[in-house]
């Protein structure tokens, strides 16, 4: 069987993504595992693949510049390639219309050759063409998405979003301190380099495996660290992170308390724990105990009961993921306008269930990755006005088109001191 080339790899991708509704990244991981590619041909496989995904409407839309008439489903995923690398990867026209011209059959060969040439003929013009279409257009956003956005933030940071959300993410990692020190680890791996207000935290090109392996560092935005930083934890106490997985906030909630406490991490999907548990075991967080439960349907677990109450709860609840949609390439073509009601609704249960579990003075803190108010400021004031005995001492959020992080949000309460455990 011959060997697929990245180009083909690419192709395969969009079109078991179009077809099997999959996630974009099982997708492209699970193609590439089983390829013999070159470094630099894996990383051009996945620019294809992302790169497609990011600007789709956009290639659509010059898709139907160049012909008026239907085009097979087929036949676009090899114009979508061939169009990304065209304006967007700058391949040299030979290289690009020849070598996505081969990827097709030969009764199709042709119609995509003269639309390709086409486009290498009328650069500008299609350039300009879609500079003046609206902005779910030049930035390949769902309509309904951009408009939303346009009024929570205001035109210009929708604008810089829709762009910040188009651009490669860059990879960050946080320095372990219960596995190394951080001029070690600077000195250890010295291709790190420092953030200048998130001193624990490093962007790399690509992190070294052996950092990764030995539990030196963890990959995580700096973003991540909100809610971590409103929860407070003190060194000794029970803590409950409900909704973990796969660990990044447990993992630096070990290192704030140094190992001397309790933390259970409970998460619903079975694989998403088994991920849980590596992280911890390599992170050295040494107090954390995994527990497998889903807080909107299953009976409260005897080991949980019997921790309870505890002194601080995190819920970094489940999400539309809004503010890490530069990480989650295909996210914005999943979405639907009621999806933000509908999470709203597990987010509420949720919460309504941990409550009971939060003891007298205890902190509890709301999070989540999302940018959209359903989610956050409303759930806040849906949690505040059910209960009483709660009150908000702080909310925090980044944005990225003003921290130049992800997006997240955090929301800190505090129990009354007159509520006790039911």
């Amino acid at each position: 069987m011959a060997q697929l080339s990245a180009r083909q790899i690419a192709l395969t991708a969009l079109r078991l993504w179009r077809k099997e509704k999959r996630f974009a990244d099982y997708i492209i991981s699970g193609l590439l595992a089983k390829a013999e590619l070159t470094h630099p041909d894996r990383g051009f496989a996945l620019e294809l693949f992302y790169g497609v995904l990011r600007n789709l409407t956009l290639l659509d839309f010059w898709i139907g510049c160049l012909r008026a008439s239907r085009v097979e489903s087929d036949v676009r995923d090899i114009l979508r390639l061939g169009l990304y690398q065209l304006f967007f990867l700058k391949t040299a026209e030979h290289a690009a219309v020849h070598e996505t011209v081969s990827l097709a059959p030969k009764k199709q060969r042709t119609v995509i050759n003269a639309m390709l040439r086409a486009a290498t003929r009328r650069p500008s013009d299609l350039l300009a063409r879609a500079d003046a279409q609206p902005l779910f257009v030049r930035t390949s956003h769902p309509e309904f998405l951009v408009e939303r956005w346009q009024q929570h933030f205001g035109a210009e940071n929708a604008e810089e979003l829709c762009e910040w959300n188009n651009l490669p993410p860059p990879l960050y990692g946080r320095i372990n301190l219960l596995r190394i020190g951080r001029t070690e680890f600077l000195r250890s791996y010295s291709e790190s380099r420092s953030l200048p207000d998130h001193p624990n935290f490093v962007q790399v090109n690509s992190l070294p495996s052996d950092a990764l392996e030995r539990g030196h560092c963890y990959v995580q935005d700096p973003s991540t660290t909100i809610a971590c930083q409103l929860l407070d934890p003190k060194p000794g106490e029970r803590i409950l992170d409900a909704c973990a997985a796969p660990g990044g906030k447990s993992g630096y909630i070990a290192q704030l308390i140094e190992n001397r406490g309790r933390i259970m991490a409970c998460d619903r999907d079975p694989e998403r724990l088994q991920i849980l548990k590596e992280n911890m075991t390599r992170l050295g967080a040494e107090i954390v105990r995994t527990l497998r439960h889903d807080w909107t349907g299953d009976r409260l677990p005897p080991e949980i009961a019997s921790v309870a109450p505890f002194d601080r709860i995190l819920i970094d609840a489940p999400c539309t993921n809004t503010g890490v949609m530069r990480r989650r390439v295909d996210l914005r073509w999943r979405l639907r306008q009621t999806d933000f009601v509908r999470m709203q609704q597990q987010q509420l249960e949720i919460v309504r269930v941990l409550i009971p579990l939060l003891k007298s003075e205890g902190v509890l803190v709301y999070s989540t990755c999302s940018l959209e108010p359903e989610e956050n400021e409303e759930v806040v004031r849906r949690i505040l006005d059910s209960s009483p005995a709660l009150r908000l001492i702080e909310e925090q959020r980044s944005s990225p088109f003003q921290d130049r992080f992800d997006g997240a949000f955090a929301a800190k309460l505090v129990q009354s001191a007159w509520h006790s455990l039911a």
